[in-house]
Parts: structure tokens; C-alpha cells; sequence
């Protein structure tokens, strides 16, 4: 894995949070499409919203956060969801966001971030989140951050990628578990949509870098193949348009039913979206 972007000095001395502070908002301000806010490391969340840890244990706040998905359908499509589609869209949002938060962290700077459950809310009214940097932190033996309390050291590239797929499948699994009967799909079905939401965040943050063929060879060095609990690798093939340049693409695991809500604009590794389409759409 190629690092992109070295992450900034905090200045006086460091700690993990701080790091990732830094790291987290470097993050943000490269990828538009990923709306978090970065809390102060000092201070807690207000008590606005519902926190990640909530939606695993309370029924009432997972229902409060698939109802305003719901509403933001209303509104943004005019078009009322099925109960299974919001659940599935909040849930891709969810897996898509935190995921970056952690795959992005380990692109810019090659450091794994712990996000708990606990150190994300949601503002259910806009869907922005907030995560709260917390203490845990991996990294490889000549990383400076080494040194600090609460981070942990492996051996070489290979075990930080392992590290990064614990991180991101211990934070998921208590939400897949909480939010499977609303989704109404089995477990396969929910860890793929995981595996994508985790593929295409690194290959977007990549995109957003200019920096497109190192974020794809990353992702698939992340998942070459199906790692428990990752049912399937990141796949990327190739696409030859009519000028000979060659795309990188791939086919979903786990559908985020966007199709049902506007089925002429299926995502573009969407398994109903054709070769063809997808050239289509990759040379307009």
C-alpha cells in the first residue's frame, strides 16, 4: 500500500487522538461525499442524535434512524420506500462512512484506527455523522506514533491490513446483528454490502487523489479474495473503452437497492448494470 498523504504534525505533543483528529479532517476535506464532522479529542458529543452503540442495543433509536432515512427518500426522491430498501440504503451509508473513516486513515497516513461504536453519532435530521477520535491506534514498528500510549505495532504491511479488517468487521457486526430483521437479508448477503462499502470507499478516496490504479491495487491487496467475515475479494476488472483507455470496475456483492428507487440509475457495480451502460456512463 502506497501512502498518499502524510498526515500533519498535531504540534507540541502528540497523542493518538490528536493524530487522528488531524487525520480524520484531512479526510473529510478530500472526500466531499463523506459528511462527518471531527468532535474535539477534549470534549464529548452533545446529545444530539443517536450514537453508533445505540443503534446496536436500543430498538427505539435503530427505528428513530431508519425512519429518517425513510423521510430523506421522501423528500430527496419523491418516492416512498419499502421498510427492507430505507433500512438497506441507512445501512450502506453507515458501512460506507465509518468504513472510510477507518480504510482512509490506513490509505493517508498507514495507520489503523479503532473506531468504537460509541465514537460515532448521527444527526438524524441532516445524516450527517460525527466521530469523537478515540485512543486506539496500529501502525508499523518505524512509524513515529509507535511510541505513543494505546498504539499497537505489527510486524509489517500485511498484518496492518488484517488489523484494518478486524477493526472494520468488530465495529459492523454488532450493527449487522441489530439491523439484519429490518434488512431482511442473511449474513452473506449483509457482509458483502460491507465488503463493497469497504472496496469502494478506498477506490473513491483514490479518485479524489488523482491517484485512481494505486487505491485499486490497495483495495485489492486489502481483500484479495474472500476473508472471513469479507465473503468476497474487491474483484476490480478492467473496461476497454473506445479510445483504448481501460477502466477499473466491478460487480457488487451486496445490493444497497438504490435500483428500487430509481431504477434507470442503477449504481454503476450494480449487477443489473451492463458492461455496456457502465462504459456509457464512464465516457459521457
Amino acid at each position: 500500500m502506497t501512502v498518499a498523504v502524510e498526515t500533519p504534525s498535531t504540534g507540541g505533543t502528540a497523542t493518538v487522538s490528536g493524530l487522528l483528529t488531524d487525520a480524520y479532517r484531512q479526510l473529510t476535506d478530500l472526500c466531499p461525499a463523506l459528511t462527518v464532522r471531527v468532535a474535539d479529542p477534549a470534549s464529548r458529543f452533545t446529545r444530539t442524535g443517536v450514537g453508533g452503540a445505540e443503534l446496536t442495543k436500543d430498538r427505539e433509536a435503530l427505528e428513530a434512524f431508519l425512519l429518517a432515512e425513510d423521510s430523506r427518500i421522501r423528500e430527496r426522491y419523491d418516492h416512498v420506500p419499502r421498510r427492507d430498501v430505507a433500512a438497506s440504503r441507512a445501512l450502506h451509508d453507515y458501512a460506507w462512512s465509518v468504513g472510510l473513516l477507518m480504510s482512509g486513515v490506513w490509505y493517508l497516513t498507514g495507520r489503523v484506527p479503532r473506531v468504537r461504536p460509541e465514537d460515532v453519532r448521527i444527526d438524524l435530521g441532516s445524516g450527517v455523522f460525527e466521530i469523537s477520535p478515540g485512543p486506539d491506534l496500529a501502525c508499523l514498528p518505524d512509524d513515529p506514533a509507535a511510541t505513543l500510549p494505546g498504539v499497537l505495532t505489527v510486524p509489517h504491511e500485511g498484518a496492518l491490513r488484517a488489523e484494518l479488517r478486524v477493526a472494520v468487521a468488530d465495529h459492523m457486526e454488532p450493527l449487522l446483528t441489530a439491523i439484519g430483521p429490518y434488512v431482511r437479508r442473511g449474513p452473506r448477503a449483509l457482509w458483502g454490502l460491507v465488503t463493497d462499502d469497504l472496496v469502494s470507499g478506498i477506490w473513491y478516496l483514490g479518485r479524489m487523489l488523482g491517484r485512481e490504479p494505486d487505491a485499486v491495487r490497495a483495495a485489492s491487496a486489502l481483500l484479495p479474495s474472500a476473508v472471513p467475515p469479507f465473503p468476497g475479494g474487491a474483484d476490480f476488472r478492467h473496461l476497454t473503452g473506445s479510445d483504448g483507455r481501460r477502466h477499473p470496475t466491478r460487480t457488487r456483492m451486496g445490493c444497497c437497492l438504490y435500483y428500487t428507487i430509481r431504477p434507470a440509475e442503477a449504481c454503476a457495480t450494480c449487477p443489473r448494470t451492463c458492461d455496456a451502460e457502465r462504459l456509457r456512463r464512464l465516457e459521457s
